[in-house]
């Protein structure tokens, strides 16, 4: 038997990746980061225990990795969703998608999102893996779409404001609607509310909305 081409073992090897990625989101977001093992991880993806250590040098590393995959694909799916953005306006749709991309996965994910936002803030920190370099190539292109004229400089200040909602969705005991979250960030990119995903109902105005409103309040 001739040996497998390398493209062949490299798609192989990608396919195997994804697998334990996929298992790590399931199985994080059934019973909780602590209670899921890495043999749990590895049955499920009907993967040898062995070949995590080989991708992946631990645990944490591993969900930061799986979570950033599932960001980058929810954003790519987002922005792909039809009618496409296009025409006046259509950088302004880019970045509103991108934003209710990730605030959606905290509000459908927060047994992922929380274990994940925790792992943030251990020893190991952020990880910079091939999976949020995806995303983050996603997200800087939604900014240049905006308008950005420093992408690498403006990217760092959207994850900071991004990874603040998540967070603020998802606190116990002193969680923020998502939709007032939401808010807040279109205020800050001046994006308008019917943009992107919008939910049902328009919060309570941000500060940009409250100063329109005084402004037509006075002109009354």
């Amino acid at each position: 038997m001739s040996p497998r081409r390398p493209a062949v073992n490299a798609e192989l090897r990608r396919r195997s990746r994804e697998r334990l990625l996929r298992a790590t989101v399931e199985l994080v977001a059934e019973r909780g980061y602590e209670a899921t093992t890495l043999g749990d991880i590895a049955d499920r993806s009907g993967s040898a225990r062995g070949l995590i250590s080989y991708y992946f040098p631990g645990k944490r590393h591993l969900l930061q990795s799986a979570v950033h995959r599932l960001m980058h694909l929810r954003v790519e799916e987002a922005l792909l969703r039809a009618p496409a953005p296009h025409g006046e306006g259509a950088g302004d749709e880019t970045l509103a998608r991108a934003i209710d991309a990730v605030l959606g996965i905290a509000v459908d994910q927060p047994v992922l999102m929380r274990a994940h936002m925790a792992g943030l803030l251990q020893q190991e920190g952020f990880v910079h893996c091939v999976e949020q370099q995806r995303l983050g190539t996603l997200l800087r292109g939604a900014l240049m779409a905006h308008g950005s004229e420093d992408a690498e400089t403006d990217y760092p200040i959207l994850r900071a404001l991004l990874m603040g909602a998540v967070v603020a969705v998802l606190l116990p005991g002193a969680a923020l609607p998502a939709a007032r979250l939401r808010a807040e960030l279109f205020d800050r990119y001046r994006l308008d509310w019917k943009r992107g995903f919008p939910p049902a109902a328009d919060p309570t105005p941000g500060p940009d909305r409250r100063a329109d409103v005084r402004e037509s309040t006075a002109e009354g």
